[in-house]
Formats: structure tokens, sequence, C-alpha cells
């Protein structure tokens, strides 16, 4: 009896001795995991925020006296040509662009004093024109680098909203494309022109995780501004953010306008003879050698030299309308500086800002009746002394001339119509002067 007494208090202390070791090591995992979920805690804890010491700066505080706005402007609409060199428009086009962009991008606030629709617009107008860094237009205007960041990209989107079906209508009607014709043929004698079209890369700084996608063949990031203009150098379509890397003819076949070109989707004028015995020819644009030859789009005969007379006096032609989109590109480089060097902003900042520039020079141009934001000076003139004044401009500038890759195959129709213009401007089209030109 005894000893199975002794037997069964020595299991007990076994037990016991099992429990405690066991209970032991719970404590010790506790423990461990305790220490490491508080050491992944310390790790993920955030930095303490920093208080700031002040709501607005002590400098911005004294905007409404001393910023350039409330001090100066005023004063600066005195006088009307330094008011259009520092805005690219008169005082009352200002005014007027105002009523119209002006309820877009007024701020309301009961905690601060906002910066008033005025001074946004003329900030904007004055970052485009001069293509001043960012902080020196904050400093100029006494606000902070984030606030003209930020008012900068919506007074241009707020331009695009208010101007753009205005001076940049679509889908053009038929009958539109009939008076574009019509002026390319009095100005440029280029008959059944619709417009010229050309595309440049607008470079940019290199966008975060973009690949080679923006990067262009002159070792560059950038994207690409596609552009038809009339015979006034006016836009009349644009398409903008095409990857740099390719060429503007590859760019055109893809794009919306482009697909809607090729599917005869666009409005235009049914073909009409040029001569009493010719073929119905087509309304056509005008482009480099960058673009594809088709029923729609005429381009240069090929090769510098070996070119009979009636193909070089084509080319000569198709030149002279054609300049008209360069000149147009040129214009906006010289009007609006910011595109004289590669543009440090966000992709859809960039293109919110070309789409700006866009519509206030088709604005503006539109309303050039006494030729001061085009003067004769500024684009292509046909004599001894007529090259344009932005063409010493220009230099390097955020917009580039785009590359030719590989081979145009053409129809035989294209061809065709082709050939058929060039007769026709070596016959009952000819004018005098394409026989002397230099």
């Amino acid at each position: 009896m005894f000893s199975a007494y002794k037997y069964e208090a020595w299991i007990a202390e076994c037990q016991r001795i099992i429990d405690r070791e066991n209970k032991k090591k719970l404590r010790l995992k506790r423990v461990a995991a305790a220490l490491i979920i508080n050491e992944i805690m310390r790790k993920k804890k955030k930095r303490p925020y920093k208080k700031k010491s002040f709501w607005v700066r002590p400098l911005f505080q004294l905007r409404q006296i001393h910023g350039f706005y409330e001090a100066i402007f005023s004063t600066l609409s005195l006088d009307e040509d330094i008011f259009k060199k520092y805005l690219r428009m008169s005082t009352s086009q200002f005014e007027e662009l105002l009523s119209l962009v002006g309820p877009l991008i007024s701020k309301e606030s009961i905690t601060r004093n906002p910066v008033p629709a005025a001074a946004r617009l003329a900030m904007t107008l004055r970052y485009l024109a001069t293509g001043d860094c960012m902080t020196s237009t904050a400093h100029q205007y006494l606000v902070g680098f984030t606030t003209a960041s930020n008012i900068i990209g919506e007074t241009c989107e707020a331009l695009w909203n208010c101007l753009s079906k205005e001076v940049l209508p679509f889908p053009l009607k038929t009958t539109d494309w009939l008076n574009i014709a019509r002026e390319f043929e009095n100005q440029w004698q280029f008959n059944h022109c619709i417009g010229a079209i050309d595309g440049k890369h607008i470079l940019i700084k290199c966008p975060e995780n973009a690949g080679s996608s923006y990067f262009n063949y002159k070792n560059a990031h950038s994207i690409v501004l596609l552009g038809i203009c009339d015979a006034n150098y006016i836009f009349t379509l644009v398409e903008i953010g095409a990857y740099g890397r390719r060429s503007d003819g590859g760019i055109f076949r893809d794009s919306i306008m482009g697909q809607k070109f090729n599917e005869r989707q666009m409005n235009l004028p049914k073909p009409k003879r040029l001569t009493v015995d010719g073929m119905p020819l087509p309304y056509v644009l005008v482009g480099d050698e960058a673009f594809q030859l088709s029923d729609y789009l005429l381009r240069p005969y090929p090769g510098r030299g070996g070119l009979s007379q009636d193909r070089s006096i084509f080319n000569y032609r198709l030149s002279r309308a054609r300049r008209t989109i360069e000149n147009s590109f040129g214009i906006l480089v010289s009007q609006w500086r910011i595109l004289k060097r590669p543009i440090d902003a966000t992709v859809d900042n960039t293109i919110h800002m070309i789409k700006a520039i866009i519509c206030l020079h088709n604005w503006l141009r539109k309303r050039d009746d006494t030729n001061e934001y085009i003067p004769p000076n500024m684009v292509d003139q046909y004599d001894p002394n007529g090259s344009a004044s932005w063409r010493q401009e220009v230099g390097y500038s955020a917009l580039q001339d785009v590359i030719v890759y590989g081979n145009h195959n053409s129809s035989r129709s294209a061809i065709t119509i082709r050939e058929e213009f060039c007769d026709f401007f070596t016959g009952e089209g000819a004018v005098p002067w394409q026989y002397n030109r230099n």
C-alpha cells in the first residue's frame, strides 16, 4: 500500500515538473513574440509630424501689398506695348479672356485670402510666355511653389475647357474644309489643299517607370505634338501625347485623326476636277517625307537631285504650302518661350500646357487683324529677305523635328493622284514665278 502511494506521488511530482516547464516555455514564446511585434511596430512607426511654425509664410502674407499683381500689374497696364510683351496680348484681350476663364479659376476661402482669378491668369500667361522656372514665378507673385504649380496647371486646363470649342472645333464641316482650301489656293497657290501637317517632339524630363517609351532618336525623352494648320497659321487639328520613340508618320496613321481620315469620316469635300478634261482630284493634306503618300495626303517626290523639272516644280509648290505648319510651330516657340527649353513637368502637366498654348495661339490669331501677334517678319516671306525671324530664335528648344523611319509603300491610286497634281502645276495651274525660284 505504501509503495503504491509513493509511486503515485512520484508520478504527480513528475507531472508538476512537466507542467511547470511547459508554462515556462510558453512564457518565453510569448515574450519572444511580444519582442518581435514591438520591433516591427518600432520600425513601422512614422516620424512624428513636425508642426508647422506658421500657417502662411510671413513673406507671403505681404502678397496683397507687395505681390506683383497687387503692386505692379495695374501700372503695367498703362503701357500697352510693355503689357503685350509681358503677356503676349493687349489689355482688352486680357480682360476678354479673363471674362471667359475667370469663373472656372476663381476660388473662395474663409481661412485665408485666395489668389484672385486675374492674378492666376496673369501668372499662367507670364509663365508660358517667358519659360521662367516655377520658383521664380512663385516668388514674383509671393505664393508658395506648390501653390504656383497648382494655379498654372488648373488655369491651363481651364483655358482648354473654355476655348477649345471655339478655336479648335471638331469635327469640321465640309464648308469649313472648302474655306480652308480656298485660302490655300489664294495665298499659297496650292489647289485642293485642306491643311499642312507636321509633328514635333516636345522634350520633357524622364517620366517615372516609363522605360524607353518616351526615349526618342535624339537620346532625349519626349512626347509628340501632331498638328494640322490652315493657310493663316491657325491650328485646325492637334493630337498630343504619343510616345517620343515613334515617327510622326506612324503616329498620324495610328492617331484618332489619322484613322478618321483613312476611314473617310472627316466630312471632306468630294473630289473635283481642276481641269476640264482631267480626273476628279481629292482634297488633300500636304506633309513632308515622314508621312506616307495616300489619297488624302501628298508628300514630295523623293530625292534631292536628279528630279525632272516638273517634279521639282511640284516639290517647290508643295513646300510653299507646307511651310505654313513649319511657321505655325515656329511662332509657338517664339511667342510662348516655355517651349524654348525642355519642359520640367510631368507628362500630364506638359500636355495641359501645350493644349493651353495651342488654344491661346488660335484665339489670339483669330483676333489678329493688325498682325500684332504675328508680325510679317515672324513668318517666311518669299523674297530675297524672306526668312522668318523665328528661324534665328528657335535653336535648341523643346520642339524638335521628327525623323523618318523606314520606307513608305504607297498605293497606285495615291501615286496617280500626285502625278495629276504635278501635271496641273506645270500645265494649266502653272505660275510665272515657279520657274524663277532660287
